[in-house]
């Protein structure tokens, strides 16, 4: 699946402007909260307040786009990230975004090109080496069912494409679409400044820095891994009830997430659906509509599953945002697969939510 990444480096940026630095970090911070809540028109309202004193801002302008496509408003996105690639062309967040929406339209060659840009300006950014690869995959998907259409006793393009197919099917939560996207922090270029701003926390990251100490810029956080830890089983007495909450917030989170696979193991589509918080972003842009009737698709319809979590690792981004990066063990009577997730949970109410979720490299 292509998606908008997720995991961006966080840079110092100087604000060339009349209005504070912190003002204009706390209104982006705000922007972000409004946002990760699914207010999108309020976090528009800051996103514009913001720009209209900073029109260059790219981290404004890269939540500006983020929020409009959530708004199903792609041209406008197409815009605004088309924009960045021009006034910030080192960045590959932006590119990679153009891709994710250029997918969703069926315009696989110009979402290709974006990648590959994407991947020149910084080889080691795994999202779009992925995505590169799905949008791949998909071409060579639709290049086998024309073969087929020409001539339907092709034996070696019917057998190409079952394994195409079966390369998406494995995929854990493989009900999602194509693209994975970028909506976490927005990217923030690196220029010269005697001044340097606080800037906004990444997430997801695998461990929270240190505040008013950003990496440098142009360094990549190390890549989240999965200790070798008992795989943890749901059990019967892993029920999260609402309003839940101890002295130790990362037991809450892990008890969270032990219950989210308990209710999928079991099928039980309205428990499952009430692990995502109300702001919940599917990837590659899906509606939550949609994207819900894809899980009720998949889920609860009466096979055998069980879903694992195994080594998972909590960090905080702030008090009431963790991170959680664990392997995930799904098995069916008919397929057993095993693949690394992270998923960005919020508190709410006295309970963990799913706010994010993604397959990692």
């Amino acid at each position: 699946m292509i998606r908008l990444s997720s995991a961006l480096a966080c840079v110092v940026l100087a604000l060339a402007t009349l209005v504070p630095a912190h003002a204009a970090t706390d209104d982006f911070q705000e922007a972000r909260r409004l946002h990760a809540q699914g207010s999108l028109a309020s976090a528009m309202d800051k996103v514009d307040a913001i720009l209209a004193r900073q029109p260059r801002d790219a981290r404004a302008r890269f939540l500006k786009g983020v929020i409009l496509s959530e708004q199903g408003k792609q041209p406008d996105a197409i815009k605004i990230f088309t924009a960045l690639t021009e006034d910030f062309p080192e960045l590959p967040e932006p590119y990679n975004n153009l891709a994710v929406l250029y997918a969703a339209q069926g315009q696989d060659d110009k979402a290709r090109r974006a990648l590959e840009t994407a991947i020149r300006t910084h080889p080691s950014y795994a999202t779009a080496h992925e995505n590169l690869g799905d949008i791949y995959a998909k071409m060579a998907r639709e290049a086998y069912d024309k073969a087929l259409q020409l001539d339907s006793n092709n034996s070696s393009a019917r057998a190409k494409l079952a394994m195409v197919k079966d390369l998406f099917s494995q995929r854990p939560g493989s009900a999602q679409p194509l693209v994975k996207s970028a909506v976490a922090d927005p990217p923030v270029p690196p220029v010269p400044s005697t001044t340097p701003s606080a800037s906004a926390s990444p997430a997801p990251q695998p461990s929270a820095p240190a505040a008013g100490s950003p990496p440098p810029a142009g360094s990549k956080p190390p890549a989240p891994s999965v200790d070798n830890a008992p795989v943890l089983k749901p059990t019967a007495t892993d029920k999260e009830p609402p309003g839940r909450e101890t002295a130790d917030p990362q037991a809450d989170v892990l008890r969270a997430l032990q219950a989210w696979a308990k209710a999928w193991s079991a099928g039980d589509i309205k428990q499952y659906l009430g692990f995502y918080a109300p702001g919940f972003r599917p990837p590659g842009g899906q509606s939550r509509a949609d994207w819900e009737q894809s899980r009720r698709d998949r889920v609860g319809k009466g096979k055998r599953i069980t879903v694992q979590v195994q080594g998972p690792k909590v960090t905080f981004a702030r008090p009431e945002e963790a991170v959680v990066t664990f392997r995930q063990l799904y098995q069916s009577e008919s397929l057993k697969t095993s693949g690394r997730k992270r998923v960005t949970m919020i508190r709410a109410n006295g309970r963990w939510l799913i706010q994010q979720e993604e397959v990692v490299r």
